[in-house]
């Protein structure tokens, strides 16, 4: 069986015996950002179907075909959207995790009513407050998921966060869980390698889980 088959199970397993009285587990993303398609392969073979990929141009290049072949893949931008790469991301991705702006939403909103698609989305939330991170205020969620939802329509699944990078991320994903009760959304992604198990603790409900999966990249 190929090494990320084994690393996926394993993980599955893991969050099974760590919490075994939850009545859902969370959704893998397969981060397989610059992993090429016979890394991805055995993963689809398998049955897996969540991928996540953070450039539109790579995932364009990787996935067109492959979801072609795998109409059942679904398909996660987690990276940073540009508004100029929308036109082309709506084609291939079926949830975008960072939609951090009023400029973005209105865009991806223009752009899925084109090629008819409903695209699932998940406001990204700056947690940690950092300047050179996107994602929206605490304090402005609730109004950006409002102006989202009602008036442009988009189909708000949920918040995403990347936490500040130290080691008490606990705190990050703590917040996180109350502001999708005070918003009054379902699903939370967060988590990656790290610090999945701790995120699934605090109700994430999509984690986003590449090194762990498919080894170090180079």
């Amino acid at each position: 069986m190929h090494k990320s088959i084994n690393n996926l199970i394993d993980i599955q397993k893991e969050i099974k015996l760590k919490f075994q009285n939850k009545q859902s587990f969370p959704k893998i993303i397969a981060v397989s950002k610059t992993f090429p398609k016979n890394e991805i392969l055995p993963l689809i073979d398998h049955g897996h179907i969540h991928f996540g990929e953070n450039k539109v141009q790579e995932a364009i290049d990787k996935w067109s075909n492959l979801k072609i072949d795998f109409s059942n893949i679904k398909l996660h931008m987690i990276g940073k959207l540009q508004t100029n790469k929308v036109k082309y991301a709506v084609k291939v991705f079926d949830y975008i995790h960072s939609i951090d702006s009023l400029k973005l939403a209105k865009k991806v909103s223009e752009e899925q009513k084109k090629v008819k698609k409903n695209i699932k989305i998940f406001i990204q939330i700056n947690i940690g407050n950092e300047d050179q991170k996107g994602g929206i205020s605490v304090n402005y969620a609730s109004e950006f998921y409002n102006e989202c939802k009602q008036k442009l329509e988009l189909d708000v699944l949920g918040i995403m966060c990347i936490p500040p990078n130290i080691n008490k991320t606990s705190v990050y994903f703590d917040q996180m869980k109350n502001l999708a009760k005070q918003i009054n959304v379902k699903e939370i992604s967060m988590g990656m390698s790290a610090d999945y198990l701790e995120a699934v603790s605090y109700g994430a409900s999509f984690v986003r889980i590449g090194s762990k999966i498919f080894g170090k990249r180079n």
